[in-house]
């Protein structure tokens, strides 16, 4: 690899290639995938989130892939939906407050890694949150998850949040494991003296709409567990995914969903026979952003050539 002064982030991918198949070449072959399936029109990309993306500093930038129209489908974990309400009520994620998680808890503080929140800031969630679903209550019906999650995002005003920002251009969002996070206790919390009843078959009714009429299909998937399943899995219908990107630190030695090399998938028809596929191993609040990067100024470099 040669690295030069006031290199353009695609020049420095493509340095990247040159190093074989080791992390660097991964990380090249997986721009270079993402890049073409941001320009193809007939790809849906399915963008996958586990851990924590939001608290990570991903939020933006998810937000971002939104308004740009790059993503299609969203699939995620509660926690993250939790921390971009979290934000969208006033809060925040903070750093520099050490690591004795005794005195954190003494001083109303929890700990993500070094992310830290606010017991202040959660109450202030809860109270919001809480108006809101009263107001989504009112409507008396039953509701999809995915339809619960889009009309919490009609009464979100913050223009950085990810659930607004779906809602407003109709990106559908799942989060099959909702009720496993602080808005999932904040539900069961409400329903205790109200009727807010979601059907979570529903969101397999609108997801496997989207698969069908897809001509094609791609996945983004930061880490592994319940939503990269879904994201997989939801595609078995149609034969698989016809590519798909994979940043993940889990190993595949204990047979984890998490850590399986994407190719695994092709076994079960979640991803087709001859489908581009790569999984690179590492921090994906690290890469990710990398990956992006890169991938917008090749297909803008594209562009501007006509390709």
């Amino acid at each position: 690899m040669k690295i030069t002064p006031n290199m353009k982030i695609s020049q420095f991918i493509e340095e990247l290639g040159n190093a074989g198949v080791l992390g660097s070449g991964r990380v090249y072959r997986a721009t270079n995938l993402l890049s073409n399936m941001i320009k193809d029109p007939e790809m849906n990309i399915f963008l996958s989130i586990a851990g924590p993306m939001v608290p990570g500093g991903m939020r933006e930038i998810i937000t971002d892939l939104i308004k740009g129209g790059y993503i299609q489908v969203i699939i995620t974990s509660g926690a993250n939906l939790t921390h971009d309400l979290l934000e969208s009520f006033g809060g925040s994620h903070y750093r520099n407050y050490g690591f004795d998680d005794e005195k954190l808890h003494e001083s109303g503080m929890g700990r993500i890694g070094d992310i830290y929140t606010k017991s202040e800031d959660f109450e202030v969630f809860e109270n919001e949150i809480t108006s809101i679903m009263e107001k989504i209550a009112s409507e008396n019906e039953i509701k999809s998850i995915q339809d619960f999650i889009y009309a919490i995002g009609t009464h979100i005003t913050d223009e950085n949040s990810i659930i607004k920002a779906a809602a407003e251009n109709n990106v559908p969002i799942y989060a099959p494991g909702i009720i496993d996070s602080m808005l999932g206790l904040q539900l069961w919390m409400f329903n205790q003296s109200n009727n807010l009843c979601l059907d979570a078959v529903a969101d397999m009714h609108q997801l496997s709409d989207i698969v069908f009429e897809s001509k094609k299909v791609g996945a983004v998937i930061l880490g592994g567990g319940l939503p990269k399943h879904y994201a997989l899995a939801s595609n078995l219908l149609k034969g698989g995914v016809d590519a798909a990107i994979q940043i993940t630190m889990d190993r595949s030695e204990t047979g984890s969903l998490g850590g399986a090399p994407l190719e695994e998938a092709k076994s079960w028809a979640k991803a087709r026979a001859g489908s581009n596929l790569v999984t690179v191993i590492g921090d994906a609040t690290v890469l990710f952003p990398l990956i992006l990067a890169g991938a917008l100024d090749m297909a803008s470099e594209n562009k501007l050539m006509g390709k």
